[in-house]
């Protein structure tokens, strides 16, 4: 008995499915990519924003980290940080730079932005883009574009337009090797201690009062007049003289006693 072949609507829903499997399957969905994008696209343009975004491919943890090899005639010490997930860190890396912090939610893509000072002459800037998620994987976007072909894994690619007559190139001037994102500041009785008091320092200082009495400002007991120290020892002195004359009736009733007896 021969088998008829498929239909085309039942064939599509097969490959369908089996795509879809295979998603589930790895946790990396086949439309996600990273890209870049160009405040202005042209050889030699000066303070350039480069924004760039890293879709969430996995399906089990967040993105914590981007590599960024920049494209030759482009140094590190020529970028800075511009915008990137709170927190994150900006670090100048060998060949490029590195952004990354504590991971994002899983499926929330990474966007960050970089200020060049200057682009250099050039038709394309190639940019190989390496994500690291929460869980260790990575993600490699490292493949130089080629004509007539489609690599799986493609560097975001930025094409330029001529330079500007009179145009060029020019000294860079190091940026910051490192830089943090901005943060939402903590409030005024913030402690990085859970149930800790907002001034220790106080807290002390009171259970230091109720224990030694008054004191001066600067922490130490007052007695600068001989008040606060001669009450303590005058104390401390009329209890060590009841002890001794305690014992010595006892020595003499003793005595006595003893005396009696012989």
């Amino acid at each position: 008995m021969s088998s008829s072949p498929l239909s085309r609507p039942a064939a599509t829903a097969a490959a369908l499915v089996c795509g879809l499997a295979l998603a589930l399957a790895t946790g990396y969905p086949a439309a996600a990519h990273a890209g870049v994008t160009a405040s202005e696209p042209r050889a030699l343009a000066k303070n350039v924003t480069l924004t760039f975004t890293s879709e969430a491919e996995s399906a089990k943890a967040g993105l914590a980290k981007l590599h960024i090899v920049l494209p030759q005639g482009l140094s590190p010490g020529a970028v800075t940080l511009k915008q990137a997930p709170k927190g994150w860190q900006f670090s100048h890396a060998r060949g490029g730079y590195t952004v990354g912090g504590a991971p994002l939610p899983t499926g929330t893509d990474a966007v960050h932005s970089i200020v060049v000072q200057q682009l250099p002459d050039a038709k394309e800037l190639v940019f190989r883009v390496i994500e690291t998620y929460g869980d260790g994987s990575e993600a490699r976007w490292i493949e130089d574009p080629r004509p007539g072909t489609k690599p799986e894994n493609p560097a975001p690619v930025v094409k330029l337009k001529a330079k500007a007559a009179g145009a060029v190139r020019e000294q860079v001037s190091p940026a910051p090797a490192q830089t943090t994102a901005p943060s939402t500041p903590p409030t005024a009785d913030a402690s990085p201690f859970p149930g800790a008091s907002a001034s220790p320092s106080a807290d002390h200082g009171d259970h230091e009062a109720q224990g030694h009495g008054t004191g001066d400002a600067s922490g130490k007991d007052g007695g600068g007049d001989g008040d606060g120290d001669g009450g303590g020892n005058g104390a401390v002195i009329a209890a060590v003289a009841g002890g001794v004359a305690v014992l010595a009736a006892g020595g003499v009733w003793a005595y006595r006693r003893r005396s009696a007896n012989g």
